[in-house]
């Protein structure tokens, strides 16, 4: 008999959620030149090609920035900026043209590979390019003159939808085309905002070298707001430092964020799977950025008992939790606080209050096994003492047969049954023997 794969089974189970909501949804995902140089690149082009296979309609936005400064020093053109942004004479173009057009072939001819043994096999992709942005000068600044570098002046989104509708891959590259028949240079991160406003995409993504934005100590920053975003590009400007892609793409998923985009994402390209597990995990590897944050606590409704269900049977099979039917969790919903993630419920505790005697009991307190050494528990407890406090209750009761130290070490005191409201004492089951512990809330 061949060995199940446990590990197998759990990533699917885990992952099937998002990729139910992920189905049909549009991203728009922003390959940067140092990506597409990056020894990654060819599996970035694999998982593209599976994110296709799950019904996921997909605008490739590409970047040459890192390849224009090399076609530059090759031909020993010394690049000119203001404010950050490329000055683009006509020397400058033809190169950015030539590079742009590579680029677009090659990143085509990765896409429409059908390799054995890769996501790509058998997928045929169909891939389009067209005059999807249309530019305009960006003119004149403090007396310099930008040249051929361009703004966006409109987003074709109709014809991209089109293609959208016909499960093909759209590919946009930093060349825009004015009314007038020219070319002008554009910012890749600021096409890929465009298109995904534009579009209402449900995400947009982009690639950097680490894993995500980095606080002091160097460590990942899951969730940011835009204005967080904002905040970290100018504390960057203000020491004079070069904008990197990372930066502008932070102010481009901000101003996406702002204008309906739901999420934007920032992944390592040089961490094999990172766009992979960013999108189909709960934690996620990198760092987003979203008006709301992807975890959430708040007070549950009629829609998420099945969530509820989910995460507290295992439990009830184990003997932790007392077992409670469907038709119980509808009639005590409102007594139900949960913790979310991408709509996932992964924690969930009740208040069942006893008015008469001031006291309130926490019960059906479930932790996602995934999050079970964080500090979900304690967020839980702290909503469900500031609950208490809002009804004007005084103490808080649980009945525990396996968390009498969690509790206790959060100030819990062991009591006796005699010590429960009238009501609850009535239906105290002896033969589940659970302890008591009772916690007096400090109404100051």
């Amino acid at each position: 008999m061949k060995a199940r794969s446990i590990q197998l089974i759990e990533s699917l189970r885990h992952s099937s959620p998002y990729i139910n909501s992920h189905r049909e949804k549009t991203f728009v995902i922003l390959f940067t030149g140092a990506a597409i140089k990056s020894n990654n690149y060819a599996n970035i082009i694999n998982d593209i090609g599976l994110l296709h296979s799950l019904g996921i309609n997909m605008v490739i936005v590409y970047g040459a920035r890192n390849q224009i400064d090399s076609a530059l020093r090759y031909q020993q053109i010394q690049p000119i900026f203001h404010k950050y942004t490329r000055i683009t004479d006509q020397r400058t173009l033809d190169i950015t043209k030539q590079v742009a057009g590579l680029l677009q072939l090659d990143i085509t001819a990765k896409l429409s590979m059908s390799l054995n043994n890769t996501p790509l096999q058998g997928a045929h992709l169909n891939v389009v390019s067209g005059n999807f942005v249309i530019a305009q000068p960006l003119g004149v600044d403090d007396g310099v003159d930008y040249q051929h570098t361009g703004k966006i002046r409109r987003i074709n989104s109709e014809a991209i939808h089109k293609q959208l509708q016909n499960r093909t891959i759209v590919l946009i590259g930093p060349i825009g085309v004015s009314v007038t028949g020219e070319n002008f240079n554009l910012t890749s991160e600021e096409i890929a905002a465009e298109v995904a406003i534009k579009l209402r995409a449900e995400k947009l993504i982009s690639f950097c070298a680490e894993q995500g934005v980095l606080d002091e100590h160097g460590q990942v920053i899951s969730d940011l707001y835009p204005v967080d975003a904002d905040a970290y590009v100018q504390r960057k400007a203000a020491l004079g430092l070069p904008l990197s892609s990372e930066a502008r793409f932070l102010t481009a998923a901000a101003k996406a964020c702002k204008n309906g985009v739901r999420r934007s994402h920032l992944v390592s390209y040089q961490i094999d799977g990172s766009l992979l597990q960013e999108l189909f995990s709960l934690d996620g590897i990198g760092t987003q950025v979203a008006m709301a944050h992807s975890e959430q606590i708040r007070l549950a409704n009629i829609h998420d008992i099945g969530g509820i269900l989910d995460l507290i049977r295992p439990m009830e099979e184990q003997g932790i939790l007392v077992r409670r039917s469907r038709e119980q969790l509808e009639m005590e919903i409102d007594q139900f606080m949960i913790i979310e993630r991408d709509n996932i419920k992964i924690g969930c505790a009740a208040l069942y209050p006893f008015y008469e005697e001031q006291m309130g009991e926490m019960a059906c307190v479930a932790i996602h096994p995934d999050y079970r050494k964080s500090s979900r528990g304690d967020v839980l407890l702290e909503k469900i003492i500031e609950r208490a406090k809002q009804l004007s209750l005084n103490k808080l009761f649980v009945l525990t047969t396996h968390s009498i130290h969690w509790f206790q070490e959060r100030g819990f005191k062991p009591a006796c049954v005699d010590d429960l409201p009238i009501k609850k004492k009535a239906l105290y089951n002896y033969q589940r023997n659970s302890k008591i512990l009772i916690l007096t809330i400090d109404t100051d």
